[in-house]
């Protein structure tokens, strides 16, 4: 797995790259060679890019914008047809608003890391397919993160 970062402190690069492969296997979708762009922006400019894709003229807290056309339990490996010449599949990008991660994990009265892991590791399950439109499909994606997190021992509170 190959993520660029852009404007991600180090700390922040390892815990979501370790949340990133624990998700994979957890969820039996551990291509190797999956490619993620994850940024973290201002509230300016995430608001912008929620106007601009989804209509919404607000910050969010995070924002998935997956390449594949994937559903949940579908294997990346599958999409035989998106792999690039270099073996390599473009899985999308996860744009994050650290100032609006601060506020929501005082508002849940837990850590910045732990709202980070959540946010990243919820913009991961949007590329692979998972939503939250639907109530069953929202828990189904609620306690896929939960489990998750727990195996890594990133508590809530």
């Amino acid at each position: 797995m190959k993520i660029y970062f852009n404007n991600v402190c180090f700390y922040y690069r390892n815990l979501i790259k370790k949340v990133f492969l624990t998700a994979l296997k957890e969820l039996d979708n551990n291509f190797q060679n999956i490619v993620i762009n994850l940024s973290f922006k201002s509230q300016e400019e995430i608001r912008q890019l929620n106007k601009t894709f989804r209509n919404v003229d607000r910050a969010t807290d995070v924002l998935s914008f997956p390449f594949l056309e994937i559903k949940y339990g579908e294997k990346v490996a599958d999409f035989k047809e998106d792999i690039n010449p270099d073996g390599t599949i473009d899985l999308g990008d996860i744009v994050i608003c650290k100032q609006v991660a601060k506020k929501q994990a005082k508002e849940y009265k837990h850590s910045l890391k732990r709202e980070i892991a959540f946010l990243s590791l919820h913009g991961l399950l949007h590329l692979l397919g998972y939503d939250h439109i639907e109530k069953e499909d929202e828990i189904v994606m609620n306690q896929c993160a939960d489990k998750i997190l727990n195996k890594l021992k990133i508590k809530r509170g």
